[in-house]
């Protein structure tokens, strides 16, 4: 038990475990919005649901590290001097992962637009494949998340004495935390419909930003200019502005009506 508990092992699991709730952000946001679309007596199930086998997915890749790692290794190549890439398993799926995000995004905006009725189910049909296709979408959003949220755990533990546990031990906690809030904010969120838009506009980003991470993980070059990454501090930071402005906004119109 001593083993677990020396400073180095503490820092890391507290710095992991905030780590984890700030990447785990994107995925509350995106079950929030799922969510939205589900009779409100479903919503909280699968919230907690979709945060449970997003748990379970990272604990899964933690165990499968090797075959995480060997999902790094380019296995198809293309080099000219126009275009040049090198792609991997996992810029495949952050590619993927980014495509759905940008189409899943602009289709919710598009149907809150133009359609609002289109949020409330009509039948108890339609409700329960609602929430079957919740859960399919969840599932596969979690599985994009979770590259960015194991590879961070990865390389901050690297050389740590039980460092897996550790791992495991930040996933779960920071779960937990993300299941306490995920319902209140996804309340919060659907009360606000200028908060919805936002939301979906913050996942067109995230989409966005997938997709430059594949490329960059793919060394993808175009007329010789390397793509690159986009730090996710500037995301955050827009992220962040944009929430501050919003809650600005919303009281001023609060205080305008009282």
């Amino acid at each position: 038990m001593e083993a677990f508990l020396t400073p180095e092992i503490i820092g890391a699991f507290l710095t992991l475990t905030f780590l984890e709730i700030v990447l785990g952000i994107d995925n509350i946001l995106f079950i929030s919005i799922i969510a939205a679309k589900l009779p409100e007596a479903k919503r909280q199930l699968v919230t907690r649901v979709g945060l449970l086998l997003a748990m379970l997915f990272r604990i899964a890749m933690l165990m499968g590290i090797s075959w995480l790692i060997a999902l790094q290794k380019p296995f198809f190549e293309v080099h000219n001097n126009i275009f040049s890439t090198a792609v991997s398993g996992q810029a495949v799926v952050l590619l993927l992962g980014g495509f759905f995000l940008l189409y899943k995004s602009t289709k919710e905006i598009f149907e809150k637009v133009e359609d609002p009725s289109s949020d409330a189910p009509t039948t108890t049909t339609k409700a329960e494949l609602s929430f079957g296709q919740a859960i399919v979408q969840i599932v596969l959003i979690d599985m994009v998340f979770s590259f960015d949220s194991i590879l961070t755990a990865v390389g901050m533990t690297n050389g740590i004495t039980n460092a897996f546990w550790v791992m495991v031990a930040a996933v779960v906690i920071a779960v937990v935390v993300m299941m306490l809030f995920a319902h209140p904010v996804g309340k919060f969120i659907n009360k606000h419909p200028s908060l919805q838009i936002l939301g979906l506009s913050f996942l067109l980003l995230i989409g966005f930003m997938l997709l430059a991470e594949a490329a960059h993980l793919s060394h993808t070059k175009v007329l010789n200019t390397t793509v690159g990454s986009i730090p996710k501090g500037y995301l955050y930071f827009a992220i962040s502005f944009s929430l501050l402005v919003e809650f600005l906004n919303m009281r001023r119109k609060k205080g305008t009506k009282a």
